[in-house]
């Protein structure tokens, strides 16, 4: 169960209370999923009986405890438990099935993936000052507005309804994508910076971090492609991952290369790092040193990318140390302890559980259509915007564990890793592409 159908599963119990007379309310339109908070407990909570509660003329908690036997019944769902003033918090079945399930949707639903029916068969009539952002966040607005089922038109003249603050200057000399983003990231209300902190490859620009991420991902499936497997959702782990007892080849030195997401040359697999014309370019940004992905010591993450007298060396002028060969010290199994490990176990090589925890992707990608409905119905693209660095800074510490590194042989996990991955990237895509913003395959 997905937290869509679970979505779906909460109004009908609130339909079925309806029906039997225990509650006199209108059935709402959609309810609110979302993990349990402070207090809180099992796979999901929902604030449903405190948004009935009002309307019912009773008290929060007393409408939770009409709609959980509903829920309780409902297939899927394990227990029910009613929490603080009114806080239904639901277990289910099999935790591990709703994020396959979660990526199954999105992999068959794509670019679509999100869209709904909030405003089905509405029309929705802007109207705009002559003022660039408010033409470029009119634009978005209807491209957003589509994709729940409604058409919206925009005209200029008086009175105006939809005008956000408008940019101290031209944003056009940033380029066409990051003006975009410069107009459509801050809240309406918020004054644009048009700077050039929008065209710095560094971590802290979040288009940066947002265009980074979906290339990233397209450079895991091709080179996912070139080690003969496809991604297949499924569970992320797996109960033991063998590891190499002998000291690091040329060739696990390759295949780590393209773990970490670079697409290695002839130059790689001879054991050299040789950069491609996209990094020397300028354009491939490394993952060296930044903890988030799990690296030891070397440039941080987000240094620029181009070449500048007070920055630190180029990735293809670093020093052979530095060079990223996507596993940390303790990865690799060499030298005594090696030995002894492989003696005590009758010279069978060591078997080292997975320990690698669920990623924090599934509230951000469950939450997309919940996301966008708000963007449509609050004309506000910004929503879109900031939720679309959340997918972001979800993904990239985990796209270092998604590829096989050293001797690893592609798994069931690798292939559901990878599922995991592409399906981030799909929400990244379809997200900028509403936003009038490219989605790089190559950055």
């Amino acid at each position: 169960m997905t937290p869509v159908e679970l979505s779906r599963t909460v109004l009908h119990a609130v339909r079925r209370a309806v029906d039997g007379g225990e509650l006199d309310v209108t059935v709402p339109e959609r309810a609110v999923v979302t993990e349990p908070g402070p207090g809180g407990c099992g796979d999901f909570s929902t604030t449903i009986a405190l948004q009935l509660a009002r309307p019912a003329g009773q008290p929060p908690r007393r409408v939770a405890e009409i709609l959980r036997p509903h829920l309780a019944d409902a297939d899927g769902v394990r227990d029910v438990v009613v929490t603080g003033p009114g806080f239904l918090n639901i277990s289910l079945d099999d935790q591990a099935d709703v994020l396959t399930a979660l990526v199954r949707e999105i992999r068959s639903r794509g670019a679509e993936y999100g869209h709904g029916d909030a405003l089905a068969g509405e029309v929705v009539a802007l109207r705009v000052p002559y003022e660039v952002r408010a033409e470029v966040v009119a634009d978005a607005v209807v491209r957003i507005v589509a994709t729940q089922g409604g058409r919206a038109t925009v005209e200029h003249g008086e009175p105006v309804n939809l005008r956000p603050v408008p940019a101290p200057e031209d944003p056009a000399p940033l380029g066409p994508d990051a003006a975009q983003w410069a107009l459509l990231h801050p809240a309406p209300h918020d004054r644009p910076r048009i700077t050039a902190d929008h065209l710095v490859q560094r971590e802290g620009n979040p288009l940066f971090r947002v265009r980074y991420a979906h290339a990233r991902i397209r450079s895991l499936s091709r080179n996912a492609a070139r080690l003969g497997f496809t991604a297949e959702p499924g569970p992320l782990h797996e109960p033991t991952s063998q590891v190499s007892t002998s000291q690091v080849s040329t060739s696990q030195v390759s295949t780590s290369l393209v773990s970490t997401g670079h697409e290695p040359t002839g130059q790689e697999s001879a054991g050299q790092h040789e950069p491609t014309g996209h990094e020397s370019a300028g354009h491939q940004p490394t993952a060296h040193g930044d903890p988030r992905f799990g690296h030891g010591a070397g440039r941080p993450y987000g240094d620029p990318l181009g070449p500048a007298a007070d920055t630190a060396p180029a990735a293809d002028t670093a020093p052979a140390a530095d060079v990223d060969t996507g596993t940390d010290a303790q990865d690799v199994d060499t030298g005594t302890e090696a030995q002894e490990a492989e003696a005590q176990s009758g010279g069978a090589p060591r078997r080292t559980p997975v320990t690698t925890p669920p990623p924090p992707l599934q509230t951000p990608l469950a939450d997309h259509p919940r996301v966008l409905a708000l963007a449509a119905t609050q004309r506000a693209p910004d929503r879109l915007a900031r939720h679309l660095v959340t997918v972001a800074d979800a993904v990239l510490p985990f796209l270092p564990c998604v590829l096989p590194r050293g001797e690893e042989k592609p798994s069931a996990a690798h292939r559901a890793r990878l599922a995991l991955a592409e399906a981030a990237g799909t929400v990244l895509a379809g997200g900028l592409s509403l936003l009038g913003i490219d989605a790089p395959e190559h950055l």
